[in-house]
């Protein structure tokens, strides 16, 4: 009897942990395709499941100031963009594109404020399951 009280906490305890790895290991974000784009504002072209897409911003991004961000992806379902700093974190800023006509899926973006005065970027584009890596540059 003494045995089965020390050992189901001891047994509860590796199954919490176990569970624990399990779900982050899960939950971790998928490696990301590098996409390099000299100039967002003229759309970067790049493939998605083999057919060609596009990502591009309305306007030169700048902190605090609305632009518009637009993903062409032919048979896309769910398309997302997650917006990071780069070596610096900026919180959550997740934003999920909504399906328009043509394949055309937009969302309207606001970038956070950077006190320490960083300009550097990286668009986290997520297609179906498919992230994709932008960087890029603020004003």
């Amino acid at each position: 009897m003494k045995r089965v009280q020390v050992w189901a906490p001891l047994l509860l305890a590796v199954l919490l942990v176990l569970i624990a790895v399990v779900g982050y290991w899960q939950k971790r974000p998928a490696e990301a395709v590098r996409l390099n784009c000299a100039d967002l504002l003229a759309g970067c072209q790049f493939t998605h499941a083999e057919a060609p897409a596009n990502v591009r911003f309305s306007v030169q991004p700048k902190a605090l100031e609305a632009f518009t961000l637009s993903v062409h992806a032919p048979g896309a379902g769910k398309i997302s963009a997650e917006f990071q700093m780069v070596g610096m974190d900026m919180g959550f800023n997740r934003y999920d594109l909504r399906a328009g006509q043509a394949d055309e899926f937009t969302a309207n973006i606001t970038l956070p404020v950077c006190v320490s005065g960083g300009h550097g970027w990286v668009l986290y584009l997520e297609i179906d399951g498919t992230r994709y890596a932008v960087p890029f540059s603020t004003r």
